[in-house]
């Protein structure tokens, strides 16, 4: 199978870099799966999973939200955040979780609300990342 550079980077550090065989991700029109030779495209990425696989190994890597960018020479996220598994306190994940339950459960104001949705999805991706491979 053929290999492709990807590289991915949040405004902090680059969080991995590797020449992979597929790469899947949730784009804002759906999943996609790429492989080497892919169309170029650009898209934005929701909070999710995105799923690395290189010789029968996957890595998953917990971003939360961003851009996703295929070009004929190498793959860019550029996420807002991304972490791996390894590197997740789920501790804090789970605390981040029932905060954000606490203020959906308020009826406050609209602006609110949709931060505290975008918490919990980040949260509970976080935790879900964190054990996947534990």
């Amino acid at each position: 199978m053929n290999k492709m550079p990807i590289e991915i980077v949040t405004p902090e550090r680059k969080v991995y870099s590797n020449e992979v065989d597929m790469i899947i991700a949730r784009g804002g029109d759906g999943d996609l799966g790429i492989l080497a030779g892919h169309t170029p495209v650009v898209t934005t990425l929701k909070v999710s999973q995105l799923r690395v696989r290189n010789e029968g190994q996957e890595t998953i890597i917990a971003v939360s939200g961003g851009f996703l960018e295929v070009k004929p020479e190498k793959v860019t996220v550029l996420a807002e955040s991304a972490e791996l598994p390894e590197e997740i306190d789920v501790d804090r994940a789970a605390r981040s979780k029932e905060r954000a339950e606490r203020r959906l459960s308020d009826k406050g104001d609209s602006t609110d609300h949709r931060r505290a949705e975008l918490a919990l999805a980040r949260a509970i991706n976080r935790i879900n990342t964190a054990t996947s491979k534990r």
